[in-house]
């Protein structure tokens, strides 16, 4: 039977969650930090023993509140949480601390940009939330060990509304919202660490169909690439259903990376009933217009901000902008530069040659590049003068500065003899010298065979040991060529 999946719409929602990069959990002051053996990060309190009490996390709040404004969402100003009865194993409580009843930050939006072009996916919600613990099944052969460590680290869920409609959108609003979770230094979006985590509920329509189809939710998925691929799989597998005339079950579905397909994990039938009600040990929490002031000038210029600034103001190309701004700290580095060097285009050209390269080889941040971003500056200032050419720069002198950051690029030039020379005289003896050398291909030149100007300049660069200026090596042989 041939299907034409074309006729059909596919429809997710994302729900993310991402723990906050708070120094303690949402309601103690137990270490909120990743790894630590089994068991270490915790007190009482995490363990929900008789008689003590949760206090709400500050910082985690602004954080929230933080994300929303990020995301052009409506901040909640009285919120409270609630109980979320769910029988946990890995969470002591017996139930989650959730503010699912009273997101602190509602609807907004996030831009994404694929090749059909740029449009918002909206959000429904983002609330916070208390993590659970981790099971663990491949410590006891017999048992079942639990980790408590990660019970009570602050989470905020970001919930869209279904206006996702490919595996390729899906990877774009991930990468985007993980970007955007990274500018604001609240979560470092690690997926493979479980800091950034996705469930996807996924349906299919004919295409004009107002009626959304039934859903499955695949959970877990712990990659942006594993996100996409678990749309691409579920949305054909729905479709076959359909087209077999048969009824698609709501289920809770897991994904195999290893061979891109799903699984069931649960059939759901009705809504669970978690008899929500606000946790009678945590006072409702306001928030204020001073703390809104304050976490709006804690901002600092988000990617699309900047992306403007450096093709608007800067005139860089939009392609050099976004490679830029893809990570808050390549960004302000290529700022730094932009402080001691007007030449915006090769500061770019830096960011996106030498210096990238020496990232995917290394695979260190730029916060670990010894090159400071005020001798990148100083590398083109040689460059712009005609004292070395790029192909040098980037190559001897970038490689000499990795091993000695301290030394001036002009001192290494001067001390690996690397200086051009841009003397007229000198540069036109050495043009003589190569032109009586080929007296055969200066006549193919003048009767036309203009491509061989590149193997004249090759030969004055060879008999100068690569001292002479390019520049002045051209204009100089047009002239006698004449």
């Amino acid at each position: 039977m041939s299907i034409n999946y074309d006729a059909y719409e596919i429809v997710v929602g994302l729900e993310v969650h991402a723990q906050l990069l708070t120094n303690s959990k949402l309601f103690c002051g137990d270490s909120a930090a990743f790894g630590g053996d089994p068991n270490t990060h915790i007190s009482p309190i995490t363990l929900a023993h008789p008689g003590t009490l949760p206090k709400l996390n500050k910082k985690a709040i602004s954080y929230a509140v933080k994300i929303g404004l990020a995301c052009n969402c409506t901040i909640t100003r009285h919120n409270y949480f609630a109980r979320k009865n769910y029988f946990y194993p890995d969470l002591p409580k017996g139930y989650q601390l959730s503010q699912h009843t009273t997101p602190v930050c509602q609807g907004g939006f996030i831009t994404i940009r694929t090749q059909e072009g740029t449009r918002d996916i909206r959000l429904n919600r983002i609330h916070m939330e208390e993590d659970a613990g981790k099971s663990l099944h491949d410590v006891d052969a017999n048992n079942t060990c639990v980790d408590y460590n990660r019970a009570g680290v602050p989470l905020v869920e970001i919930v869209t509304e279904p206006d996702i409609h490919s595996g390729d959108e899906a990877y774009a609003y991930l990468t985007e919202l993980r970007k955007l979770l990274r500018y604001l230094e609240i979560c470092d979006g690690n997926m493979e660490e479980g800091s950034m985590r996705c469930d996807a509920n996924i349906s299919v329509r004919k295409k004009g169909d107002p009626k959304l189809g039934t859903k499955v939710e695949v959970k877990n998925l712990n990659s942006i690439r594993n996100v996409k691929r678990a749309i691409e799989h579920e949305a054909k597998r729905l479709i076959d259903i359909v087209e077999l005339g048969e009824k698609v079950i709501q289920q809770t579905r897991s994904f195999d990376a290893g061979n891109g397909t799903t699984f069931a994990l649960r059939t759901k039938e009705d809504a669970n009933d978690y008899r929500y009600f606000a946790d009678p040990d945590l006072t409702p929490f306001v928030v204020t217009d001073e703390m809104l002031q304050e976490v709006r000038a804690s901002i600092t210029a988000l990617p699309e901000e900047r992306v403007a600034r450096y093709t608007q103001q800067l005139h860089l190309p939009e392609y050099d902008a976004r490679v830029i701004t893809d990570e808050k700290e390549l960004a302000v580095y290529f700022e730094q530069i932009t402080e001691h060097s007007a030449n915006y285009k090769a500061a770019a050209n830096w960011m996106l040659g030498p210096i990238k390269s020496w990232l995917n080889e290394t695979g260190q941040p730029i916060t670990a590049l010894p090159v400071q971003p005020a001798t990148i500056a100083a590398l083109i200032s040689l460059i712009d003068s005609n004292q070395v050419n790029f192909s040098v720069a980037s190559t001897k002198i970038f490689a000499a500065l990795l091993k000695e950051p301290g030394k001036a690029p002009l001192q290494i030039a001067r001390d690996l003899n690397l200086l051009q020379d841009s003397d007229e005289g000198n540069v036109a003896a050495w043009i003589e010298e190569v032109l009586n050398k080929m007296p055969d291909k200066v006549a193919e030149y003048k009767k036309g065979k203009k491509g061989l100007i590149g193997l004249f300049v090759g030969e004055v660069k060879k008999v100068s040991k690569g001292k002479a200026d390019p520049k002045l090596t051209n204009d100089i042989l047009l002239k006698k060529l004449q």
